[in-house]
């Protein structure tokens, strides 16, 4: 994996791993270096069986802009438009297939992609002064893509209005709509964002895999496959041993010892 000093890649104690977007001075643009850069270390983490949470923060006044805008005004020409739009759309494919839970901690604006990228991690937490945006309308570029992951966290009426308007929503409404599970002051962001990726990380591994995998292929069957398929996956997942022994603590009266398998 080529080394990106926009991207930090730390890994903290009780298996949680954080990425910083680390280009304030660009408002962490999601240019295709960083992209890129981030699908590597996405997929590098998935299959590293010391991580069992990602936290995806960003450094300077915000959180993440979106795209390099004056990258997409010198590229000029459709396969290098396709090129940028396909890999971040690629990014966020990595992040919702990828197999350890992913939080967004967020501050200041998440914009357009950024926005698009805090809608696709599986939790989000930002601070009471956040703000999201999905303002491509006003630049003369409809943000279509970022409108696949937030119309999947949000209502239709509300995802519309957004994107028609371009306006930014508080960190009190993202959170009234679904964008966001919840916001705190800046002071006690860390700390909560922290507490909430500890009591993940404390679960089974091997169980939280099979989980998430299941929760995003049921949300696009009809309600029939959907209990077929999720009947299947609680089959497999009963004859693991971390269920055995899950039941098993629970009806003991002790903490599991997980085994993740």
């Amino acid at each position: 994996m080529k080394e990106n000093s926009n991207i930090i890649l730390t890994f903290l104690s009780e298996g949680i791993s954080r990425i910083k977007l680390n280009d304030p001075s660009n408002y962490n643009a999601l240019s295709s270096k960083n992209i890129n850069s981030l699908i590597n270390i996405f997929r590098s983490l998935s299959n590293d069986n010391k991580t069992k949470v990602i936290i995806i923060e960003g450094s300077g006044k915000g959180f993440s802009a979106g795209h390099d805008l004056k990258e997409v005004r010198s590229l000029k020409n459709k396969p290098k438009y396709k090129k940028l739009f396909n890999s971040c759309s690629k990014l966020m494919l990595e992040i919702m297939e990828g197999r350890k839970p992913v939080i967004a901690k967020v501050h200041g604006a998440a914009f357009a992609a950024g926005c698009q990228l805090v809608a696709s991690c599986d939790l989000a937490i930002s601070s009471d002064d956040a703000i999201f945006a999905t303002p491509g309308v006003n630049i003369g570029l409809f943000c279509s893509t970022p409108m696949v992951a937030v119309s999947r966290k949000v209502s239709r009426k509300k995802t519309m209005k957004m994107l028609l308007t371009g306006d930014p929503i508080n960190a009190n409404y993202a959170k009234e709509i679904g964008l966001i599970n919840d916001y705190y002051p800046k002071e006690h962001l860390e700390d909560e964002v922290l507490k909430l990726a500890k009591k993940i990380a404390s679960k089974s591994n091997l169980t939280i895999k099979i989980g998430k995998k299941a929760f995003y292929r049921q949300l696009e069957m009809p309600l029939r496959k959907a209990y077929k398929y999720t009947s299947e996956v609680m089959t497999k997942n009963a004859m693991e041993l971390d269920a055995e022994e899950g039941i098993s603590a629970f009806l003991e009266k002790r903490k599991p010892i997980w085994k993740n398998k």
